[in-house]
């Protein structure tokens, strides 16, 4: 399963277009965000997926929110993680 970082400054259209070939060549993938802005930009980019599997012909997607726990320079910080799969 591939993992994919998103950050407030990542372009929607860029991460989705990640997401999606994650999903045609898997079939599952996690995305981290770390913060409001990143927790955004992955909704964006998730929904935008979304448009491009459908227009293939596959079934909708489904996206499993949850929490995470990580050290980051020394500091423990709570993300979202969105499992994302066909």
């Amino acid at each position: 399963m591939e993992i994919l970082k998103v950050a407030s400054r990542s372009n929607p259209n860029s991460a989705a277009g990640a997401i999606a070939g994650a999903l045609e060549q898997d079939g599952i993938v996690e995305i981290h965000a770390i913060g409001a802005g990143a927790v955004n930009q992955t909704v964006k980019a998730i929904a935008i997926a979304r448009r491009l599997v459908e227009k293939e012909g596959t079934p909708p997607i489904k996206v499993i929110p949850g929490f995470m726990e990580l050290r980051i320079a020394g500091e423990e910080k709570t993300g979202i993680r969105f499992i994302v799969e066909r």
